[in-house]
């Protein structure tokens, strides 16, 4: 199964989601997502993930109120431009797999996407 998750290694809930999906018997093909950001594209499919662009604004990062990405009138294309410019905005971890595209958070919403047969016992 081919999964690909967009990782921060000093993320404690992106390590967790890893460790699940490892733990499954899947390497994952894990992307810094600080060092190589996902694409705008599928960052704009936020929707499938079933989260709007807003919520996929990491609130905690310095970036976030300076840039005014908390202003309800602002629009999606402007945080996704923000995003791109300073990944750190993007919340983490997002897992794609062939079962669907989640920002697993907590990561034990990893599961949905993983195959029942290979979900860990827990």
């Amino acid at each position: 199964m081919d999964v690909i998750i967009y990782h921060n290694p000093d993320c404690g809930t992106s390590r967790s989601a890893l460790a699940t999906i490892r733990s499954a018997g899947i390497e994952p093909h894990a992307v810094e997502y600080l060092k190589t950001p996902p694409s705008r594209t599928l960052l704009q499919q936020l929707a499938r993930m079933g989260i709007s662009v807003r919520e996929a604004v990491r609130e905690k990062a310095a970036p976030d109120t300076e840039l005014g990405l908390d202003n309800p009138a602002l629009a999606d294309d402007q945080r996704l431009e923000a995003m791109m410019v300073h990944p750190i905005l993007i919340n983490r971890p997002i897992v794609v797999t062939p079962n669907g595209v989640r920002l697993c958070r907590p990561s034990d919403l990893v599961l949905d996407l993983l195959p029942a047969q290979q979900r860990p016992a827990g």
